[in-house]
């Protein structure tokens, strides 16, 4: 299985930090944001990993991350050349780069210490479908997509925003896809916004009943805010001193 971690953008919300970087290289604690979903990766056993992001910063990933040695990677550079075509038109671009393999998909501003690997080795042996990570998140889950499950994980629906959530779960940004994933994504209409939506990719997999949810011990959405950017630092200063990461 092949890894993609998704860091471009123009993370508008955040400037004027992001006016001459990436957020996904600003610091969260003791390192950049885009060392955390390299690591997630690493921990998992993946081993080749396609970074994507946009025009203006591929430099900046290739100077600091160089070949991914460090992170007992090979990071490949790939860029997106429509910072605002959406996840889905992100996942597009590692159809060659996957060579007909599944992948595992991370947001670059997305940060968890929950390892993988054994939901992708039960991936692995499923004939077909996809994956997407949720967390519990009582109080705040209809500020996300939201992700109604039975009780054996497999999705019922996920409604993004909704003003009545039917859970709990939120949806984040982590996710599994099997090969078919780029055959999907040229079925997918603009949104409103002019986006390919990934929940619009997720719900060809729940129609066909084959997508089912896997949640995270705790995860933190760190470039959508200022407040939510502190909110990371501070929550991993705390779990880095505790020894939890």
């Amino acid at each position: 299985m092949k890894g993609v971690i998704l860091a471009g953008g123009l993370a508008t919300r955040l400037r004027p930090l992001t006016w001459v970087t990436n957020k996904h290289l600003l610091p969260i604690y003791n390192k950049p944001m885009i060392f955390y979903p390299l690591e997630s990766m690493a921990k998992a056993g993946i081993r080749e990993v396609l970074l994507l992001s946009s025009p203006d910063h591929s430099g900046d990933f290739a100077n600091l991350l160089k070949s991914g040695e460090e992170f007992g990677l090979n990071i490949y550079y790939g860029v997106q050349e429509n910072p605002k075509g959406g996840i889905a038109n992100g996942i597009s671009y590692a159809k060659e780069f996957a060579e007909n393999k599944r992948i595992v998909v991370i947001l670059g501003d997305n940060i968890f210490n929950t390892d993988l690997k054994k939901a992708m080795d039960k991936f692995s042996r499923r004939e077909r479908g996809a994956i997407v990570y949720g967390v519990k998140m009582a109080t705040d889950s209809k500020q996300y997509g939201v992700i109604e499950v039975d009780e054996d994980g497999k999705v019922l629906s996920i409604e993004e925003k909704p003003e009545h959530p039917k859970s709990d779960i939120a949806q984040t940004g982590v996710y599994l896809y099997d090969e078919r994933v780029f055959a999907f994504i040229k079925q997918l209409k603009p949104s409103p916004r002019g986006e390919l939506e990934v929940t619009d990719l997720n719900n060809l997999y729940l129609r066909e009943g084959t997508l089912q949810c896997e949640l995270l011990d705790w995860w933190i959405d760190a470039g959508t805010s200022f407040d939510e950017l502190l909110r990371a630092n501070n929550l991993v200063c705390e779990k880095v001193k505790k020894g939890e990461l």
